[in-house]
């Protein structure tokens, strides 16, 4: 092509910018019958949402891969001189940041698509929220990857920094990079974050209690974590913070927790009747799971007996409402039946009657005796 076009020019700035102009070209066209055809052909098919998809996260990267892809093939054959040797180093520049795009697109393609295969919504997803946590991890980490090669290959292409994209392309450089940035509180992150990726002590959608506050997991990130909080605010933690130090997560294996309330009575009350009474509101409760409950007193104070009531629900939210319910139907129980038995402070008052005659100063008890005063 270069030297179709310097039969009717010499002027290389000029054929270098017709190539530029036909390469735009070339490469929309080329995108345009990918697309349509890609389309027409899968239409009907059951791979049809798979590349619908898959064009969905390429398309946007083909305006540019495509036609630096000619312009690079084009000016291959341009003569060996300064100015070409230029624009030569610049597609191959333009090239490799656009290929590094494309493959990058294609890892959040893969993302999606195996998403689709699983859906986080039904109740017991423990599967599909482990597989999610360590999709969105590894992705993060191959899109990093990908950074580093583009970043050593376009140093490969200046003389002067050609040593150190080829330190980083080795296997011992990569490996004195990660020894050298192991030290550095980012890269601490990065590991715990691969730590948590594949060991998972907290996957997204995990119901966990820390530093004082209780929600659920909604991203994990190369170095930090977001904890959307019951009341929707975001906690922001350290990822470190999950491999350092002690937390809680209510949802590790199963989504099902045991949500326990606590009553303070008399101790006169029935204790037996009241067990009957949550039983049969368990019974008509569509939140208990039936998997277990009791009901026990489990402390006396000075005035009070505590009484301690277990159920079981699907997950927190779920045993949260639970428990609020079945507490304030308890109390009702308690203050409809019994109102006696609610708790109440007891002073008993003994009485001494002390009058003193106006004359002669003398006490008389309560029976009317005299007292020595």
């Amino acid at each position: 092509m270069f030297d179709l076009i310097k039969d009717y020019t010499s002027n290389t700035l000029l054929i270098h910018a017709i190539l530029l102009a036909v390469s735009i070209v070339l490469g929309i066209l080329l995108r345009i019958s990918i697309l349509r055809l890609g389309k027409w052909y899968f239409a009907n098919t059951e791979e049809g949402k798979t590349i619908k998809l898959l064009f969905k996260h390429l398309k946007g990267s083909f305006y540019t891969l495509l036609p630096l892809l000619f312009l690079v093939i084009f000016d291959a054959s341009a003569p060996e001189n300064l100015v070409n040797a230029t624009f030569k180093k610049i597609a191959i520049l333009g090239f490799t940041v656009s290929l590094s795009w494309f493959i990058i697109r294609i890892f959040y393609f893969l993302e999606e698509l195996i998403y689709s295969q699983y859906d986080l919504d039904k109740e017991d997803n423990y599967r599909e929220r482990k597989i999610v946590t360590q999709l969105q991890f590894t992705r993060k980490v191959a899109v990093i990857l990908v950074v580093i090669i583009m970043l050593s290959v376009i140093l490969l292409q200046f003389e002067s920094l050609k040593k150190f994209g080829t330190g980083i392309l080795a296997s011992a450089g990569i490996a004195s990079v990660i020894i050298g940035f192991a030290a550095q509180k980012s890269l601490a992150n990065l590991l715990a974050g691969i730590q948590i990726a594949f060991t998972q002590p907290i996957k997204i959608e995990d119901a966990v209690f820390v530093e004082n506050e209780w929600g659920w997991i909604e991203e994990i990130n190369l170095t930090y974590v977001v904890i959307k909080i019951w009341d929707w605010r975001r906690l922001v933690i350290p990822i470190t913070y999950f491999v350092e130090k002690p937390f809680q997560n209510w949802t590790r294996r199963d989504a099902s927790l045991l949500g326990s309330i606590f009553l303070y009575t008399d101790y006169r009350l029935p204790v037996e009747e009241l067990r009957e009474e949550l039983k049969r509101i368990l019974d008509n409760e569509p939140l208990w799971t039936k998997k277990a409950w009791v009901l026990q007193v489990t402390d006396v104070k000075e005035d009070t007996m505590e009484i301690r009531a277990l159920m079981t629900g699907k997950n927190s939210p779920q045993t949260w409402d639970l428990r609020c319910n079945v507490r304030e139907k308890l109390i009702r129980f308690i203050a409809n039946k019994y109102p006696e038995y609610l708790p109440t402070t007891r002073i008993k008052l003994h009485e001494q009657i002390h009058s003193k005659s106006n004359n002669n100063g003398i006490e008389k008890d309560e029976n009317g005796k005299k007292v020595e005063a």
